[in-house]
């Protein structure tokens, strides 16, 4: 008797904590929003994220300005997935970055990147290059980060 209520008693709990648990849900069926220096968190959806390195014009202010300029570092395949950065420069400032590619392919993954990848733009931001340190717990697309924003530094002949 005493052996059917501890079994039934631990199964209820069981089942208790499976009810309780969180559902995955599918992050590849959402749009993947940029990450951006400008307000650490994220912005408009990307539509699509570009696949490749490049680099795209920017705008030039008037009146004797400072040249604008953004520029797309390479995507960087890291064990999660890729990371690629798209930074905007003053001259040879650098003003912004967006991340436009990151791993996203788990819950965890967006709750790690919600906070790493912030944490990353300001640093970057902060620094003016690509020396910045990798962000605890986040190592992979810590390096992914800094690879491809010294791909677009590169590109800008900022080295």
């Amino acid at each position: 008797m005493r052996r059917m209520i501890v079994t039934s008693a631990a199964t209820a709990a069981g089942i208790v904590l499976l009810l309780s648990l969180k559902p995955h849900g599918s992050a590849s069926a959402q749009a993947l929003p940029v990450i951006s220096s400008d307000t650490g968190s994220p912005s408009a959806p990307a539509s699509s994220a570009p696949s490749g390195s490049g680099t795209s014009a920017g705008s030039t202010s008037g009146s004797g300005g400072t040249a604008t300029r953004t520029i797309t570092g390479s995507a960087v395949d890291t064990r999660y997935g890729p990371v690629q950065v798209r930074v905007t420069l003053a001259g040879s400032k650098l003003t912004k970055v967006d991340v436009l590619q990151y791993p996203s392919e788990s819950n965890r993954d967006e709750e790690i990147n919600s906070f790493a990848l912030p944490q990353l733009n300001q640093e970057a931001i902060a620094a003016g290059n690509a020396n910045i340190d990798s962000v605890s717990g986040a190592t992979y697309t810590s390096d992914g980060y800094t690879r491809s924003l010294q791909s677009a530094l590169d590109q800008a002949g900022l080295h």
